[in-house]
Protein backbone atom coordinates (compact mmCIF):
# COMPACT_ATOMS: atom_id res chain seq x y z
CA UNK A 1 0.00 0.00 0.00
CA UNK A 2 1.03 3.73 -0.62
CA UNK A 3 1.57 5.81 2.33
CA UNK A 4 -0.51 9.03 0.87
CA UNK A 5 -2.77 10.07 -2.05
CA UNK A 6 -1.18 11.04 -5.34
CA UNK A 7 -2.01 12.63 -8.21
CA UNK A 8 -0.29 9.45 -9.94
CA UNK A 9 -2.80 7.01 -7.66
CA UNK A 10 -5.84 8.79 -9.34
CA UNK A 11 -4.45 8.40 -12.73
CA UNK A 12 -3.94 4.44 -12.49
CA UNK A 13 -7.70 4.38 -10.32
CA UNK A 14 -9.08 6.55 -13.91
CA UNK A 15 -7.51 4.06 -16.36
CA UNK A 16 -7.75 0.73 -13.99
CA UNK A 17 -11.93 1.78 -13.98
CA UNK A 18 -11.98 2.92 -17.74
CA UNK A 19 -10.45 -0.34 -18.52
CA UNK A 20 -12.72 -2.63 -15.97
CA UNK A 21 -15.70 -0.64 -17.20
CA UNK A 22 -14.96 -1.69 -20.99
CA UNK A 23 -13.78 -5.31 -20.06
CA UNK A 24 -17.40 -5.87 -17.78
CA UNK A 25 -19.09 -4.12 -20.81
CA UNK A 26 -17.96 -6.91 -23.62
CA UNK A 27 -18.23 -9.57 -20.70
CA UNK A 28 -22.05 -8.84 -20.45
CA UNK A 29 -22.48 -8.38 -24.27
CA UNK A 30 -24.15 -12.45 -24.66
CA UNK A 31 -27.22 -11.03 -22.45
CA UNK A 32 -28.42 -8.77 -25.10
CA UNK A 33 -26.67 -10.55 -27.90
CA UNK A 34 -28.19 -14.08 -27.20
CA UNK A 35 -31.29 -12.41 -26.78
CA UNK A 36 -31.55 -10.55 -29.98
CA UNK A 37 -30.46 -13.67 -31.55
CA UNK A 38 -33.16 -15.91 -29.98
CA UNK A 39 -36.03 -13.19 -30.66
CA UNK A 40 -35.72 -13.06 -34.29
CA UNK A 41 -34.87 -17.30 -34.54
CA UNK A 42 -31.80 -16.55 -36.07
CA UNK A 43 -30.79 -19.24 -33.72
CA UNK A 44 -33.57 -22.69 -32.44
CA UNK A 45 -32.16 -21.90 -28.72
CA UNK A 46 -34.70 -22.77 -26.03
CA UNK A 47 -34.34 -21.19 -22.12
CA UNK A 48 -31.17 -23.73 -21.08
CA UNK A 49 -29.62 -22.84 -24.34
CA UNK A 50 -29.47 -19.24 -23.42
CA UNK A 51 -29.01 -19.83 -19.66
CA UNK A 52 -26.07 -21.60 -20.49
CA UNK A 53 -24.30 -19.14 -23.03
CA UNK A 54 -25.24 -16.46 -20.79
CA UNK A 55 -23.21 -18.08 -18.23
CA UNK A 56 -20.15 -19.56 -20.21
CA UNK A 57 -18.50 -16.08 -20.31
CA UNK A 58 -18.85 -15.69 -16.70
CA UNK A 59 -17.55 -19.44 -16.05
CA UNK A 60 -14.11 -18.39 -18.13
CA UNK A 61 -13.95 -14.84 -15.85
CA UNK A 62 -14.96 -16.49 -12.54
CA UNK A 63 -12.20 -19.62 -12.48
CA UNK A 64 -9.47 -17.51 -13.81
CA UNK A 65 -9.62 -14.74 -11.17
CA UNK A 66 -7.53 -16.36 -8.81
CA UNK A 67 -4.64 -16.99 -11.02
CA UNK A 68 -5.41 -13.15 -12.28
CA UNK A 69 -5.14 -12.12 -8.98
CA UNK A 70 -1.94 -13.86 -8.24
CA UNK A 71 -0.38 -12.88 -11.96
CA UNK A 72 -1.11 -9.04 -10.37
CA UNK A 73 0.66 -9.59 -7.18
CA UNK A 74 3.84 -10.87 -8.72
CA UNK A 75 4.18 -9.15 -12.12
CA UNK A 76 2.11 -6.23 -11.63
CA UNK A 77 -1.20 -4.75 -12.51
CA UNK A 78 0.25 -3.12 -15.69
CA UNK A 79 1.62 -6.11 -18.14
CA UNK A 80 -1.36 -8.29 -16.85
CA UNK A 81 -4.32 -6.21 -17.30
CA UNK A 82 -2.38 -4.74 -21.01
CA UNK A 83 -2.46 -8.12 -22.55
CA UNK A 84 -5.32 -9.29 -21.00
CA UNK A 85 -7.38 -6.52 -23.00
CA UNK A 86 -5.66 -7.62 -26.28
CA UNK A 87 -5.93 -11.31 -25.72
CA UNK A 88 -9.68 -10.86 -25.49
CA UNK A 89 -10.44 -9.24 -28.86
CA UNK A 90 -9.15 -11.80 -30.53
CA UNK A 91 -12.40 -14.47 -29.54
CA UNK A 92 -14.37 -11.38 -29.33
CA UNK A 93 -13.87 -10.35 -33.47
CA UNK A 94 -14.29 -14.29 -33.61
CA UNK A 95 -17.61 -14.36 -32.36
CA UNK A 96 -18.84 -12.63 -35.52
CA UNK A 97 -18.48 -15.46 -37.53
CA UNK A 98 -20.14 -18.45 -35.19
CA UNK A 99 -22.82 -20.48 -36.64
CA UNK A 100 -23.33 -22.70 -34.34
CA UNK A 101 -23.86 -22.88 -30.73
CA UNK A 102 -20.60 -24.80 -29.83
CA UNK A 103 -18.75 -21.80 -32.28
CA UNK A 104 -20.84 -19.29 -29.84
CA UNK A 105 -19.74 -21.49 -26.75
CA UNK A 106 -16.31 -21.37 -27.84
CA UNK A 107 -15.48 -18.17 -28.86
CA UNK A 108 -18.21 -16.93 -25.41
CA UNK A 109 -15.55 -19.10 -23.11
CA UNK A 110 -12.55 -16.93 -24.99
CA UNK A 111 -13.98 -13.26 -24.58
CA UNK A 112 -15.36 -14.43 -20.85
CA UNK A 113 -11.78 -13.71 -19.64
CA UNK A 114 -12.47 -9.55 -19.97
CA UNK A 115 -14.13 -10.49 -16.40
CA UNK A 116 -11.15 -11.55 -14.31
CA UNK A 117 -10.16 -7.68 -15.02
CA UNK A 118 -11.73 -7.53 -12.02
CA UNK A 119 -9.19 -9.81 -9.58
CA UNK A 120 -6.72 -7.86 -11.53
CA UNK A 121 -8.29 -4.38 -10.98
CA UNK A 122 -8.91 -4.70 -7.18
CA UNK A 123 -4.92 -5.38 -6.58
CA UNK A 124 -3.69 -2.88 -9.03
CA UNK A 125 -5.67 -0.31 -7.32
CA UNK A 126 -5.11 -1.34 -3.81
CA UNK A 127 -1.11 -0.71 -3.95
CA UNK A 128 -1.56 2.76 -4.89
CA UNK A 129 -3.51 3.78 -1.92
CA UNK A 130 -3.15 4.15 1.88
CA UNK A 131 -5.25 1.76 4.18
CA UNK A 132 -7.79 4.52 5.15
CA UNK A 133 -8.80 5.66 1.36
CA UNK A 134 -8.85 1.97 0.42
CA UNK A 135 -13.23 1.81 0.51
CA UNK A 136 -13.09 4.73 -1.48
CA UNK A 137 -10.94 3.79 -4.21
CA UNK A 138 -11.87 0.08 -4.61
CA UNK A 139 -15.56 1.43 -4.32
CA UNK A 140 -14.46 4.06 -7.32
CA UNK A 141 -13.06 1.21 -9.24
CA UNK A 142 -16.32 -0.87 -8.70
CA UNK A 143 -17.86 1.69 -10.74
CA UNK A 144 -16.84 -0.55 -13.75
CA UNK A 145 -19.46 -2.55 -13.78
CA UNK A 146 -21.83 0.18 -14.87
CA UNK A 147 -20.31 -1.34 -18.43
CA UNK A 148 -23.06 -3.67 -17.80
CA UNK A 149 -25.44 -0.48 -18.23
CA UNK A 150 -23.49 0.41 -21.03
CA UNK A 151 -23.96 -2.47 -22.96
CA UNK A 152 -27.78 -3.11 -21.63
CA UNK A 153 -28.19 0.36 -22.82
CA UNK A 154 -26.42 0.79 -25.81
CA UNK A 155 -26.09 -2.23 -27.40
CA UNK A 156 -29.82 -3.05 -28.45
CA UNK A 157 -30.00 0.21 -30.44
CA UNK A 158 -26.96 -0.92 -32.02
CA UNK A 159 -27.95 -4.06 -32.78
CA UNK A 160 -31.34 -2.38 -34.24
CA UNK A 161 -29.52 -0.10 -36.56
CA UNK A 162 -26.79 -2.20 -37.68
CA UNK A 163 -29.52 -5.01 -39.17
CA UNK A 164 -32.06 -2.02 -40.62
CA UNK A 165 -34.43 -3.33 -37.73
CA UNK A 166 -34.12 -6.71 -38.46
CA UNK A 167 -34.27 -6.66 -42.21
CA UNK A 168 -30.45 -7.41 -42.49
CA UNK A 169 -30.64 -9.87 -39.76
CA UNK A 170 -26.77 -10.97 -40.53
CA UNK A 171 -25.57 -7.77 -40.01
CA UNK A 172 -25.68 -8.28 -36.33
CA UNK A 173 -21.81 -9.92 -36.86
CA UNK A 174 -20.66 -6.05 -36.78
CA UNK A 175 -21.71 -5.93 -32.78
CA UNK A 176 -18.87 -8.22 -31.71
CA UNK A 177 -16.44 -6.26 -34.06
CA UNK A 178 -17.11 -2.83 -32.51
CA UNK A 179 -16.46 -4.88 -28.80
CA UNK A 180 -13.07 -6.55 -30.37
CA UNK A 181 -11.77 -2.80 -31.35
CA UNK A 182 -12.57 -1.31 -27.93
CA UNK A 183 -10.95 -3.91 -26.35
CA UNK A 184 -7.59 -3.05 -28.55
CA UNK A 185 -7.78 0.52 -28.42
CA UNK A 186 -7.99 -0.03 -24.61
CA UNK A 187 -5.15 -2.31 -24.60
CA UNK A 188 -2.77 0.25 -25.68
CA UNK A 189 -4.09 3.02 -24.01
CA UNK A 190 -3.48 1.13 -21.09
CA UNK A 191 0.05 -0.13 -21.99
CA UNK A 192 0.89 3.77 -22.90
CA UNK A 193 -0.37 5.10 -19.76
CA UNK A 194 0.15 3.27 -16.80
CA UNK A 195 3.03 2.59 -14.31
CA UNK A 196 3.42 -0.61 -13.00
CA UNK A 197 3.53 -1.38 -9.06
CA UNK A 198 3.58 -4.33 -7.02
CA UNK A 199 2.84 -4.94 -3.37
CA UNK A 200 5.84 -4.98 -1.08
CA UNK A 201 5.59 -9.11 -0.48
CA UNK A 202 5.31 -10.13 -3.73
CA UNK A 203 8.67 -12.23 -3.38
CA UNK A 204 5.99 -15.09 -1.87
CA UNK A 205 6.06 -18.50 -3.29
CA UNK A 206 2.76 -19.99 -4.78
CA UNK A 207 2.02 -21.93 -1.39
CA UNK A 208 2.61 -18.98 0.67
CA UNK A 209 0.22 -17.11 -1.94
CA UNK A 210 -2.02 -19.65 -1.05
CA UNK A 211 -1.90 -19.89 2.50
CA UNK A 212 -4.68 -16.90 3.31
CA UNK A 213 -7.67 -19.47 1.61
CA UNK A 214 -7.30 -21.27 4.79
CA UNK A 215 -8.88 -18.91 6.34
CA UNK A 216 -12.59 -19.38 6.73
CA UNK A 217 -13.32 -15.81 6.34
CA UNK A 218 -12.39 -15.60 3.03
CA UNK A 219 -15.07 -18.30 2.02
CA UNK A 220 -17.43 -16.00 3.90
CA UNK A 221 -16.67 -13.29 2.30
CA UNK A 222 -17.25 -15.38 -1.20
CA UNK A 223 -20.67 -16.13 -0.19
CA UNK A 224 -21.46 -12.43 0.46
CA UNK A 225 -19.74 -12.05 -2.87
CA UNK A 226 -22.12 -14.94 -4.86
CA UNK A 227 -24.79 -12.94 -4.09
CA UNK A 228 -23.97 -9.55 -4.36
CA UNK A 229 -21.40 -9.57 -7.53
CA UNK A 230 -22.45 -13.04 -8.70
CA UNK A 231 -26.24 -12.17 -8.69
CA UNK A 232 -25.60 -9.05 -10.30
CA UNK A 233 -23.73 -10.40 -13.20
CA UNK A 234 -26.46 -13.03 -13.60
CA UNK A 235 -29.39 -10.30 -13.83
CA UNK A 236 -27.92 -7.91 -15.69
CA UNK A 237 -28.11 -10.48 -18.83
CA UNK A 238 -31.39 -12.24 -17.31
CA UNK A 239 -33.58 -9.37 -17.10
CA UNK A 240 -33.53 -8.86 -21.01
CA UNK A 241 -35.50 -12.21 -21.81
CA UNK A 242 -37.27 -11.26 -18.25
CA UNK A 243 -38.69 -7.79 -19.64
CA UNK A 244 -39.57 -9.30 -23.11
CA UNK A 245 -41.33 -12.16 -21.82
CA UNK A 246 -42.99 -11.32 -18.71
CA UNK A 247 -43.90 -8.00 -19.99
CA UNK A 248 -43.52 -8.45 -23.58
CA UNK A 249 -41.26 -5.33 -24.27
CA UNK A 250 -39.09 -4.77 -27.36
CA UNK A 251 -35.68 -5.43 -27.14
CA UNK A 252 -34.65 -2.28 -27.21
CA UNK A 253 -36.96 -1.20 -24.39
CA UNK A 254 -35.97 -4.33 -22.21
CA UNK A 255 -32.65 -3.08 -22.31
CA UNK A 256 -33.52 0.37 -21.13
CA UNK A 257 -35.28 -0.86 -18.24
CA UNK A 258 -32.33 -3.67 -17.92
CA UNK A 259 -30.17 -0.70 -17.48
CA UNK A 260 -32.23 0.44 -14.60
CA UNK A 261 -30.62 -2.04 -12.78
CA UNK A 262 -27.38 -2.29 -13.79
CA UNK A 263 -26.28 1.24 -13.87
CA UNK A 264 -27.29 2.53 -10.50
CA UNK A 265 -25.36 -0.72 -8.82
CA UNK A 266 -22.33 0.13 -10.59
CA UNK A 267 -22.26 3.54 -9.68
CA UNK A 268 -23.32 3.66 -6.14
CA UNK A 269 -20.87 1.17 -5.45
CA UNK A 270 -18.44 4.26 -5.16
CA UNK A 271 -21.00 5.62 -1.93
CA UNK A 272 -20.75 1.68 -0.86
CA UNK A 273 -17.07 2.18 -0.42
CA UNK A 274 -17.82 5.72 1.43
CA UNK A 275 -20.00 3.96 3.87
CA UNK A 276 -17.78 1.21 4.49
CA UNK A 277 -15.16 3.39 5.13
CA UNK A 278 -17.12 5.40 7.73
CA UNK A 279 -19.28 2.31 9.34
CA UNK A 280 -17.16 -0.63 8.43
CA UNK A 281 -17.84 -3.55 5.89
CA UNK A 282 -19.76 -5.96 8.55
CA UNK A 283 -22.49 -3.26 9.68
CA UNK A 284 -23.11 -2.23 5.82
CA UNK A 285 -23.06 -5.87 4.49
CA UNK A 286 -25.84 -6.46 7.40
CA UNK A 287 -28.24 -4.05 6.19
CA UNK A 288 -27.32 -5.41 2.60
CA UNK A 289 -28.70 -8.69 3.09
CA UNK A 290 -32.04 -7.87 5.29
CA UNK A 291 -32.91 -5.25 2.26
CA UNK A 292 -31.90 -8.16 0.23
CA UNK A 293 -33.94 -10.57 1.82
CA UNK A 294 -36.94 -7.90 2.04
CA UNK A 295 -37.12 -6.66 -1.39
CA UNK A 296 -36.49 -10.53 -3.11
CA UNK A 297 -39.74 -11.79 -1.07
CA UNK A 298 -41.66 -8.65 -2.73
CA UNK A 299 -40.51 -9.41 -6.46
CA UNK A 300 -41.17 -13.46 -5.59
CA UNK A 301 -45.22 -13.04 -6.44
CA UNK A 302 -45.65 -13.95 -9.84
CA UNK A 303 -47.80 -11.86 -12.64
CA UNK A 304 -51.01 -14.48 -12.54
CA UNK A 305 -54.81 -15.09 -12.57
CA UNK A 306 -56.76 -17.49 -10.61
CA UNK A 307 -60.10 -18.88 -10.90
CA UNK A 308 -62.06 -19.93 -7.49
CA UNK A 309 -65.16 -20.89 -6.62
CA UNK A 310 -66.96 -18.15 -4.78
CA UNK A 311 -70.38 -17.39 -2.85
CA UNK A 312 -72.95 -19.47 -4.34
CA UNK A 313 -76.85 -19.14 -4.17
CA UNK A 314 -79.09 -21.84 -2.20
CA UNK A 315 -82.85 -22.25 -2.12
CA UNK A 316 -84.46 -21.14 0.83
CA UNK A 317 -87.68 -23.08 0.32
CA UNK A 318 -88.57 -26.11 -1.80
CA UNK A 319 -90.50 -25.21 -5.24
CA UNK A 320 -89.89 -25.31 -8.92
CA UNK A 321 -87.43 -23.00 -11.66
CA UNK A 322 -90.24 -20.70 -12.69
CA UNK A 323 -87.33 -18.23 -14.43
CA UNK A 324 -83.88 -17.12 -14.95
CA UNK A 325 -83.06 -14.27 -16.81
CA UNK A 326 -79.42 -12.38 -16.46
CA UNK A 327 -79.65 -10.76 -13.34
CA UNK A 328 -81.79 -13.08 -11.23
CA UNK A 329 -83.68 -16.94 -10.70
CA UNK A 330 -86.65 -17.30 -9.10
CA UNK A 331 -88.44 -20.42 -7.49
CA UNK A 332 -92.08 -20.01 -7.29
CA UNK A 333 -92.82 -16.57 -6.12
CA UNK A 334 -89.31 -16.08 -4.31
CA UNK A 335 -86.82 -13.98 -6.40
CA UNK A 336 -82.96 -14.46 -6.08
CA UNK A 337 -81.34 -12.05 -7.38
CA UNK A 338 -77.68 -13.03 -9.40
CA UNK A 339 -74.43 -11.37 -9.54
CA UNK A 340 -73.90 -10.64 -13.02
CA UNK A 341 -70.49 -11.48 -15.06
CA UNK A 342 -70.00 -8.69 -17.48
CA UNK A 343 -67.83 -10.01 -19.17
CA UNK A 344 -65.45 -7.22 -18.83
CA UNK A 345 -61.97 -8.56 -17.15
CA UNK A 346 -59.72 -6.53 -16.02
CA UNK A 347 -57.59 -5.13 -18.32
CA UNK A 348 -54.25 -7.42 -18.21
CA UNK A 349 -52.31 -4.80 -20.23
CA UNK A 350 -53.80 -1.38 -19.29
CA UNK A 351 -50.07 -1.02 -16.16
CA UNK A 352 -52.63 0.68 -14.17
CA UNK A 353 -52.73 -1.88 -11.42
CA UNK A 354 -50.36 -2.24 -8.66
CA UNK A 355 -52.65 -4.66 -6.01
CA UNK A 356 -54.16 -7.97 -6.65
CA UNK A 357 -57.76 -7.60 -8.46
CA UNK A 358 -60.75 -9.34 -7.75
CA UNK A 359 -64.21 -10.50 -9.72
CA UNK A 360 -66.81 -11.97 -8.67
CA UNK A 361 -69.76 -13.13 -10.56
CA UNK A 362 -73.00 -16.07 -9.93
CA UNK A 363 -73.60 -18.60 -12.75
CA UNK A 364 -77.42 -20.72 -12.43
CA UNK A 365 -76.76 -24.51 -12.25
CA UNK A 366 -80.37 -25.24 -12.20
CA UNK A 367 -83.43 -25.34 -15.39
CA UNK A 368 -86.89 -23.55 -15.48
CA UNK A 369 -88.79 -26.24 -14.65
CA UNK A 370 -86.84 -27.96 -12.06
CA UNK A 371 -87.90 -29.15 -8.97
CA UNK A 372 -85.54 -27.89 -5.85
CA UNK A 373 -85.16 -28.86 -2.08
CA UNK A 374 -84.77 -25.83 0.22
CA UNK A 375 -80.60 -25.19 0.66
CA UNK A 376 -80.28 -26.65 -2.58
CA UNK A 377 -77.80 -25.08 -4.72
CA UNK A 378 -79.25 -22.75 -7.51
CA UNK A 379 -76.35 -20.98 -8.95
CA UNK A 380 -72.52 -21.06 -8.07
CA UNK A 381 -70.14 -18.39 -7.24
CA UNK A 382 -67.02 -17.57 -9.46
CA UNK A 383 -63.95 -15.46 -8.29
CA UNK A 384 -61.25 -14.26 -10.86
CA UNK A 385 -58.34 -13.15 -8.76
CA UNK A 386 -56.04 -11.57 -10.83
CA UNK A 387 -52.09 -9.81 -10.25
CA UNK A 388 -50.44 -7.82 -12.75
CA UNK A 389 -47.28 -7.55 -11.29
CA UNK A 390 -46.95 -4.17 -12.32
CA UNK A 391 -44.52 -2.88 -14.50
CA UNK A 392 -43.36 0.03 -12.68
CA UNK A 393 -43.35 -1.66 -9.45
CA UNK A 394 -41.18 -4.17 -10.91
CA UNK A 395 -38.83 -1.39 -12.14
CA UNK A 396 -38.69 0.14 -8.51
CA UNK A 397 -37.59 -2.90 -6.78
CA UNK A 398 -35.61 -4.16 -9.69
CA UNK A 399 -33.69 -0.72 -9.12
CA UNK A 400 -33.46 -0.86 -5.65
CA UNK A 401 -32.00 -4.11 -5.26
CA UNK A 402 -29.68 -3.11 -7.91
CA UNK A 403 -28.24 -0.24 -5.42
CA UNK A 404 -28.67 -2.56 -2.70
CA UNK A 405 -26.14 -5.21 -4.17
CA UNK A 406 -24.10 -2.46 -5.56
CA UNK A 407 -23.10 -1.08 -2.15
CA UNK A 408 -22.60 -4.67 -1.12
CA UNK A 409 -20.21 -5.29 -3.26
CA UNK A 410 -17.89 -2.18 -1.83
CA UNK A 411 -18.50 -3.41 1.81
CA UNK A 412 -16.93 -6.87 0.68
CA UNK A 413 -13.95 -5.64 -1.04
CA UNK A 414 -13.83 -3.15 1.96
CA UNK A 415 -12.81 -5.51 4.28
CA UNK A 416 -10.39 -7.35 2.20
CA UNK A 417 -7.61 -5.38 2.56
CA UNK A 418 -8.02 -4.49 6.70
CA UNK A 419 -7.81 -8.26 7.15
CA UNK A 420 -5.47 -9.30 3.89
CA UNK A 421 -3.60 -6.20 3.16
CA UNK A 422 -0.66 -7.96 1.83
CA UNK A 423 -2.40 -10.58 -0.32
CA UNK A 424 -5.66 -8.81 -1.60
CA UNK A 425 -4.68 -9.95 -5.11
CA UNK A 426 -4.87 -13.22 -3.97
CA UNK A 427 -8.20 -13.04 -1.33
CA UNK A 428 -9.75 -10.54 -3.66
CA UNK A 429 -9.19 -13.32 -6.23
CA UNK A 430 -10.67 -16.02 -4.53
CA UNK A 431 -13.66 -14.40 -3.65
CA UNK A 432 -14.19 -13.01 -6.83
CA UNK A 433 -14.11 -16.41 -7.95
CA UNK A 434 -16.65 -17.44 -5.72
CA UNK A 435 -18.48 -14.05 -6.90
CA UNK A 436 -18.47 -14.48 -10.39
CA UNK A 437 -19.61 -18.41 -10.26
CA UNK A 438 -22.46 -16.72 -8.99
CA UNK A 439 -22.73 -15.10 -12.42
CA UNK A 440 -22.24 -18.46 -14.00
CA UNK A 441 -23.95 -20.37 -11.95
CA UNK A 442 -27.33 -18.14 -11.51
CA UNK A 443 -28.31 -17.99 -15.05
CA UNK A 444 -28.38 -21.71 -15.66
CA UNK A 445 -30.42 -22.19 -12.82
CA UNK A 446 -32.85 -19.47 -13.70
CA UNK A 447 -33.13 -21.47 -16.96
CA UNK A 448 -33.70 -24.85 -15.02
CA UNK A 449 -36.09 -23.22 -12.46
CA UNK A 450 -38.02 -21.55 -15.35
CA UNK A 451 -38.28 -24.74 -17.39
CA UNK A 452 -39.54 -26.61 -13.92
CA UNK A 453 -41.86 -24.77 -12.67
CA UNK A 454 -43.20 -22.17 -15.85
CA UNK A 455 -42.86 -19.07 -13.61
CA UNK A 456 -40.41 -16.65 -14.34
CA UNK A 457 -40.43 -15.19 -10.66
CA UNK A 458 -38.83 -18.53 -9.56
CA UNK A 459 -35.53 -16.65 -10.01
CA UNK A 460 -36.32 -14.02 -7.09
CA UNK A 461 -37.52 -16.91 -4.58
CA UNK A 462 -33.81 -18.80 -5.21
CA UNK A 463 -32.65 -14.68 -4.63
CA UNK A 464 -34.73 -15.00 -1.34
CA UNK A 465 -33.27 -18.16 -0.34
CA UNK A 466 -29.81 -17.04 -0.80
CA UNK A 467 -29.92 -13.97 0.92
CA UNK A 468 -32.04 -15.29 3.98
CA UNK A 469 -29.04 -18.36 4.23
CA UNK A 470 -26.19 -15.37 4.19
CA UNK A 471 -28.01 -13.30 6.77
CA UNK A 472 -27.82 -16.05 9.04
CA UNK A 473 -24.89 -17.45 8.36
CA UNK A 474 -23.38 -13.59 9.37
CA UNK A 475 -25.21 -13.33 12.40
CA UNK A 476 -24.59 -16.64 13.46
CA UNK A 477 -20.78 -16.28 13.68
CA UNK A 478 -21.24 -12.49 15.25
CA UNK A 479 -23.31 -14.19 18.10
CA UNK A 480 -20.38 -16.53 17.99
CA UNK A 481 -18.08 -14.31 18.07
CA UNK A 482 -19.92 -11.82 20.93
CA UNK A 483 -20.32 -15.38 22.80
CA UNK A 484 -16.50 -15.89 23.02
CA UNK A 485 -15.84 -12.83 24.03
CA UNK A 486 -14.18 -11.06 21.30
CA UNK A 487 -15.86 -8.07 19.24
CA UNK A 488 -17.90 -8.77 16.51
CA UNK A 489 -16.47 -5.32 15.15
CA UNK A 490 -13.47 -7.37 13.60
CA UNK A 491 -16.18 -9.95 11.77
CA UNK A 492 -17.90 -9.98 9.09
Amino acid sequence: MEGTVSSKSHRILALNTLAFTVCFACWMLNGVLVTFLAVNQVFDWGPIEIGWLLGIPVLTGSIFRLPAGMLTDKFGGRPVFGILLLICAIPMFLLSYANDFFTFALCSFGFGLTGVGFAIGIAYTSVWYPKHWQGRALGIFGVGNAGAAVTTMFAPTILKNLTNGGADIDHWRTLPQLYALALLIMGVVFLIFTINKKPAANNKTIKAMLHPLKNARVWRFGLYYFLVFGCFVAFSQWLVPYFTNVYYLPLVTAGLFATVFSLPSGLIRAIGGWMSDKWGGRRVMNLVLMSSVVICFFLIIPKMEVYSPGKGINARNDGVVTEISADHIKVGNVSYPLIKNENNHVDEDNGNLIFPTKEVWQEPVVKVGDDVKRKALLAKGKTRIFFQANLWIFVILVFLIGSIWGIGKAAVYRLIPDHFPEEVGVVGGMVGVIGGLGGFVCPIIFGYLLEGTGLWTSCWMFMFFLSAICLFWMHHVVKRMRNEGKSAHHFS
